[in-house]
């Protein structure tokens, strides 16, 4: 169950920049929204960067932020994809991936070294990226008999919900999406009228 009814995302990301002690820190950040998206991202930015010694990153997936993961790329443990993992957190967004690459410059960093480097070359890309709220939609199935149309169709016209899908062939059915902070209230109303309302998923 979501607590929120919207979430941030990347509109239009930015390059971010970081140098320390000769090492050269890039943050590429990306609208993602599955897997695929992410493998491509990750693939585009290796042969964009063939130079580069590592290729670390953390993505947040879903409106409820429920996918979350980081990778430190063969650096120390948790000294890259958590940093970066924790500027998506601090930016709160989601459908969110970055991935940071590193060209060494000689000199080792040591472990709070590299903490600071991939948490500044991510916050520097977030801070100059679009960054949109959205709100979160839900999704339901309406199933109504031809009194109720009328009524159906008012309530969805006055209240600006988005028709999905309809389907009038054997039966009024429709599927609808519906601002979160809406749904209540909707649920309740046709739940006293009785009319077949299944919710369905988070789009």
């Amino acid at each position: 169950m979501l607590f929120t009814d919207s979430y941030n995302q990347i509109q239009l990301g930015k390059l971010g920049f970081y140098r320390e002690l000769g090492s050269k820190f890039i943050a590429y950040p990306f609208l993602v929204y599955n897997k695929k998206d992410i493998n491509d991202k990750i693939s585009f930015v290796k042969k964009k960067e063939r130079s580069a010694n590592h290729y670390c990153y953390a993505y947040i997936l879903h409106p409820d932020s429920s996918i979350t993961r980081a990778n430190d790329g063969g650096e120390p443990n948790s000294s890259a994809g958590k940093p970066i993992l924790n500027q998506l957190r601090k930016f709160e967004l989601t459908n969110v991936l970055v991935v940071v690459v590193r060209h060494f410059g000689g000199k080792k960093l040591g472990i709070p070294g590299l903490i600071r480097s991939y948490k500044n070359a991510t916050n520097d890309s977030l801070q100059k990226s679009i960054i949109i709220n959205k709100k979160i939609m839900e999704q339901y199935d309406i199933e109504f008999n031809q009194e109720e149309m009328s009524f159906v169709m008012s309530f969805i016209k006055n209240n600006n919900i988005e028709i999905y899908r309809n389907l009038y062939i054997s039966k009024n059915k429709l599927t609808i999406n519906v601002q979160k902070n809406k749904s209540i209230d909707m649920l309740r109303l046709f739940k006293e009228k009785k009319i077949k309302i299944l919710y369905k998923k988070i789009v």
